[in-house]
């Protein structure tokens, strides 16, 4: 493999005299290049990542796919006066390194490294930030009307994949794009993959172009019309062929009724075809969509054998792709085995994705009972909407979204299930700090948008015995809207019961009784408030230690009764503190006239950096010895008053 760091690659020769490697940091550096160079840059850019990458972790198959037209574009445009956007930017590595930053690609997703993103505060040539799908389409248009407007002549192109056209927000940036502007370029990038291969109506049309007997004879004749049109200005569509033709072609009918003018499908790997494609579209004075055709995880035998993992994983062996077992199944593996169960007795229980059965742990579900699964695409209102019309005819829908991801659908849980009072059953995954992804992906909001929202049942498990009871309380339950989160990654290994058990609604569990501090350690921050007591009693304290375990409705006897009998009560929570966990409970206190103080451990009110969990941790105060120090003060300052009075 050939290291970033490795700054003898452009002047020594490999012993075994295979091909010096170019490399290129900048657009000037691209463009001094020879042609005959630009595959050899493609084949240094896919090695560097498959190395890095193996250390670090991160999107390898998309970035690998997108090599050769990321050089294109930098071959062609000038960054950062041209814009490029990158439809959730998760394949922005390869733009990274020919922007000054391949020597840090090996920091990326790492704390204080290069972010896994897009991210504008980190180079003036990541022209807009994103981990969201949907978003190029209608941030491109918006940067080009601007340009318009301010009479200026510089170039906009939105990279986005396949999947995102199953994403509403792109229809309807495409709806507005051939109003807005004459000059705008968009680049389909088709592969057949989000995370997972691509559902719906829309995918169906891509593939059934790709595999198309017409298509390998229009893939050539737009390739020759590229071939010739250097030099010249056409008027025609790179792929216009006959109208009958046409017609067959659904992307291009559909594309150009929206007013762009379609190019392609041509091969998104040749880069000099790419290259004389964008010299000819950089002068066309109406929008354009330039459809290419890629490979996910291209040059790399592990990413194409296994596109779903290596979408996004963590570290793995780079000669053969192999990655460590995990110690212990993940919250998603353990919702979708148990669901699954549970479906297989319930025939009223359905699962909803939104282009995620992978990552939700919904695989065994869609195997298992394939007539009872949804994978609706990228479509968050969408799904929540479709559970519940399920629900109003008498279903179980069980929806998974990543907490992060449901943020979308907001308005659906105030507007269809809140104010219907609808039985919909939320299951929000990667609740919490989700590490090395970073701001865009950390769910961190869910308790603060979710918990005023009247009819809303709102809970988190300390581990996954106790989480399968509450999906089973969720199966169970008719009483209206309830959502469950839980966070990203392994468990505490904790052994399932044979039977899962019926919780009562806001019952908190009293793990251990005490007089001085209550710990109410919520979810996987009980495991903190647990070390947390154990210091604070060999300090000589007596401590109560609370599994909250329902955060709307919140157990009130409880707080009161150790709001009454303890000196201060400590509230630990994976969520900002604004309108957390911790703020229902002073909430409640405060209604009652009970002055107890509350300390409350939680995330700050910013948008909180990508690292690994236990470093933020640290920096952020939701450490062990953060707790202690915290409650120490209230129980000196008791303890001060009593000697006073006295």
């Amino acid at each position: 493999m050939v290291n970033s760091s490795d700054s003898e690659n452009q002047s020594s020769p490999p012993a075994d005299s295979e091909p010096v490697l170019p490399k290129a940091q900048s657009g000037a550096e691209l463009k001094a290049l020879d042609e005959d160079q630009l595959p050899l840059l493609a084949e240094n850019i896919r090695r560097t990542l498959i190395d890095c990458l193996s250390k670090t972790g991160g999107h390898l198959g998309p970035n690998l796919g997108v090599v050769e037209l990321s050089i294109a574009l930098h071959r062609v445009f000038e960054t950062p006066q041209d814009k490029f956007l990158f439809d959730v930017s998760h394949q922005g590595y390869v733009h990274k390194m020919l922007t000054g930053r391949w020597d840090s690609i090996h920091t990326i997703r790492q704390y204080e490294g290069l972010n896994g993103f897009l991210l504008r505060t980190e180079s003036e040539h990541d022209a807009f930030g994103a981990g969201h799908a949907g978003t190029a389409l209608s941030a491109a248009l918006g940067m080009a009307a601007a340009r318009d407007l301010k009479g200026e002549d510089n170039h906009v192109v939105a990279v986005a994949g396949d999947a995102a056209f199953t994403c509403g927000v792109s229809y309807e940036a495409l709806n507005n794009i051939a109003t807005t502007t004459k000059k705008l370029i968009v680049v389909l990038n088709d592969n057949e993959w989000s995370i997972d291969r691509n559902v719906g109506a829309i995918a169906n049309i891509f593939n059934a172009l790709q595999t198309s007997p017409t298509y390998s004879h229009l893939h050539d004749k737009a390739a020759e019309f590229v071939e010739k049109i250097a030099g010249h200005t056409v008027r025609r569509l790179a792929s216009k062929v006959e109208e009958g033709a046409k017609n067959l072609l659904l992307p291009s009918v559909i594309f150009e009724e929206f007013g762009l003018r379609y190019y392609g499908p041509i091969d998104g790997h040749d880069v000099n075809l790419l290259v004389k494609t964008f010299e000819h579209l950089k002068n066309e004075e109406v929008p354009v969509i330039l459809h290419i055709i890629t490979e996910k995880g291209r040059g790399y035998e592990p990413a194409l054998d296994n596109p779903q993992k290596f979408h996004g994983l963590g570290p793995y062996a780079s000669k053969t792709g192999e990655t460590a077992a995990a110690s212990s199944p993940t919250y998603s593996q353990v919702f979708g085995e148990s669901l699954t169960k549970f479906a297989l007795e319930d025939e009223k229980i359905t699962a909803i994705t939104a282009a995620m059965p992978t990552g939700t742990g919904l695989v065994p579900f869609q195997q298992g009972v394939p007539d009872r699964y949804f994978d609706v695409g990228i479509a968050e209102e969408h799904a929540a909407v479709f559970a519940c019309g399920l629900a109003t005819q008498g279903l179980k829908p069980f929806l998974a979204i990543y907490s992060t991801f449901f943020q979308r659908a907001y308005d659906m849980a105030v507007h269809d299930a809140g104010i219907q009072n609808l039985p919909l059953r939320l299951c929000m995954d990667r609740a919490g700090l989700s590490g090395d992804d970073g701001p865009t992906h950390h769910g961190l909001f869910d308790i603060g948008y979710m918990r005023h929202v009247p009819n809303w049942v709102l809970m988190q498990a300390r581990d996954e015995d106790e989480f399968v009871d509450m999906l089973w309380t969720m199966a169970q339950y008719e009483g209206g809207p309830i959502a469950i989160r839980y966070p990203r990654g392994a468990g505490t290994g904790a052994k399932l019961k044979q039977q899962p058990l019926v919780l009562e609604i806001g019952k908190a569990e009293v793990v251990q009784d005490g007089t001085d501090v209550a710990l109410f350690g919520l979810g996987n921050m009980f495991e903190i408030a647990e070390q947390a007591k154990s210091k604070l009693e060999q300090l000589g304290y007596s401590v109560a230690l609370i599994n909250p375990r329902w955060i709307k409705p919140m157990d009130k006897s409880c707080l009161e009764l150790y709001a009454g009998k303890c000196k201060v009560i400590c509230t630990l929570e994976d969520h900002v503190l604004v309108n957390g966990f911790g703020c229902g409970v002073m909430e409640h206190l405060y209604s009652q006239g009970l002055h107890t103080p509350v300390e409350r451990i939680g995330w700050p009110d910013e948008f909180v950096e990508h690292g690994s969990v236990p470093v933020l941790r640290e920096k952020h105060g939701l450490s062990v010895e953060a707790v202690v120090e915290k409650v120490l003060k209230h129980l000196k300052r008791s303890n001060n008053q009593k000697v006073v009075a006295g």
